[in-house]
């Protein structure tokens, strides 16, 4: 991060001095890998299709196996009664576990159903 500071001050003919307090470690450190416009998608284990959207998604350092992700949105696809029922789901956070295959949604959770059913909720666990 120095060596950028520095060689941004080359390039522009200014020295830039950034004091090492003012520098967020606690930021860098668990805020590791930070994408926009995120997308996730496959089949479950039920072999049914599944999409998930998020504005933006972060991982942490010290949990990799975990992708946070901001202003959800997605379809899932289930079977009820030998009937296809594909479930419109939106959040304002979430949490994706790539190991345990799980998405658990939270804050304002809708889901508006191919059937007609509708729920709103604080949080909704979903395995794929």
């Amino acid at each position: 991060m120095v060596a950028a500071l520095i060689a941004g001050a080359l390039f522009t003919r200014q020295l830039l001095w950034t004091p090492i307090s003012a520098i967020n470690m606690t930021d860098i450190v668990s805020n590791q890998f930070k994408m926009s416009n995120a997308a996730f998608f496959g089949t479950d284990s039920n072999g049914e299709p599944f999409y998930i959207q998020a504005a933006s998604g972060r991982q942490e350092y010290d949990r990799p196996n975990i992708i946070l992700l901001d202003k959800v949105s997605g379809t899932t696809t289930r079977i009820s009664d030998g009937q296809k029922i594909t479930d419109d789901i939106t959040a304002n956070s979430g949490e994706y576990d790539r190991i345990k295959k799980t998405i658990i949604l939270t804050d304002d959770v809708h889901v508006d159903s191919s059937n007609g059913d509708k729920i709103i909720t604080n949080e909704l666990v979903i395995k794929l």
